[in-house]
């Protein structure tokens, strides 16, 4: 009977011990503006979720959700701000009509692709830069995500020239919609992720720009659509973000802060390796298939970048004109970093 008491004592020891362990200091509901199941809810979100995690050893526990299960794919920002949820998980790219500052840290037509970027934002002070931008709407922010270059277009209409973009009914957001919108006298349009396959496939538009090919490649695009535009000069890179409220930060124990943030760098990381592993694969399934690859000339990528370019300075310069100095100040950071980097990177190997 003393065996079986000293057993039972230290398995009720071991339960509690374990729930104790389980018990998390800090939950926070996160919703993100992709269906649960998008490899963006998989290779960012829950990856973050799982990294925290782990490096907290369950002390923070992160409770990621889809697009619409709290909020509205592109009312994340809104949810945050308005104390709905503790944090939010999205792009900077539905906030530049509301601060067109935004778009520098989105990604736009001729700006870095994803390792330069990467380098600027960890090493090079632009990560500073985000974080003082949030810093004045009352927000912490941290990267959750680098993504690679995306696919141009899943078009039910062949695109060579700017001339096949007059008209084009087109499926996009951030800097890039303005570009084309303004540049080359397309039509754009901005519906939630979730909405974008049913609209190529029922020809409510001509074209639809998302993501890298691995992660367009769940959604079917290439199955509603026959063309398939390259290199995505439109958004060379992208990142998305964790955001919460200043106040709600400042509530996390200071052991667990830098753990939270080495799980989100951590993650970042990750998924760009996940990426860019993924969408060579994905290529290959595309050029296997029924879709047909047409891959632009050198002088139209070259013309949409210079587009893209412009339309940045010229909104910068206007920002600057009404008493908001920080976009064109930043742009020219940006800008600075690229242009050293071009110079000065020819000794890299690049496959």
């Amino acid at each position: 009977m003393k065996t079986l008491f000293r057993g039972l004592t230290l398995a009720a020891f071991t339960l509690c011990a374990s729930g104790a362990a389980m018990a998390a200091d800090v939950t926070w509901r996160v919703p993100t503006s992709v269906p649960e199941g998008s490899p963006f809810y998989q290779n960012f979100l829950e990856r973050f979720a799982d990294n925290v995690d782990r490096l907290t050893s369950g002390r923070v526990e992160i409770q990621p959700f889809g697009a619409g299960v709290i909020v509205p794919a592109l009312k994340v920002f809104d949810a945050v701000n308005d104390g709905v949820v503790e944090a939010g998980h999205s792009s900077s790219s539905y906030l530049i009509n509301q601060d067109p500052e935004n778009a520098i840290f989105s990604g736009f037509p001729g700006g870095m692709g994803a390792d330069t970027y990467k380098a600027w934002l960890y090493e090079g002070g632009g990560l500073e830069k985000l974080e003082q931008l949030r810093a004045r709407q009352g927000l912490k922010t941290m990267i959750v995500g680098i993504g690679s270059t995306e696919i141009m277009a899943h078009a039910n209409k062949p695109i060579h020239s700017a001339e096949d973009l007059k008209g084009l009914k087109y499926r996009t957001s951030g800097p890039w919609g303005e570009v084309m919108k303004d540049y080359f006298g397309a039509v754009p349009t901005v519906v939630p992720p979730g909405e974008t396959y049913t609209l190529l496939q029922r020809k409510g538009v001509d074209a639809v720009e998302w993501a890298p090919p691995s992660a367009n490649m769940p959604e079917g695009f290439h199955q509603a659509a026959k063309y398939i535009v390259v290199p995505g000069v439109h958004q060379p890179t992208f990142m998305w973000e964790v955001v919460l409220k200043q106040d709600t930060w400042d509530k996390v124990p200071d052991d667990l802060k830098p753990l939270i943030e080495a799980a989100a760098q951590l993650t970042t990381e990750q998924g760009l390796n996940h990426f860019y592993d993924a969408d060579m694969k994905a290529m290959e399934q595309y050029r296997s298939g029924r879709n047909e690859i047409i891959t632009l000339s050198p002088e139209f990528v070259s013309e949409l970048s210079a587009a893209g370019y412009d339309w940045m300075h010229k909104t910068a310069e206007a920002q600057k004109a009404a008493g908001k100095p920080e976009m064109a100040e930043n742009l020219a950071d940006y800008e600075a970093y690229h242009q050293r980097w071009k110079a000065e990177s020819g000794y890299l190997i690049r496959d």
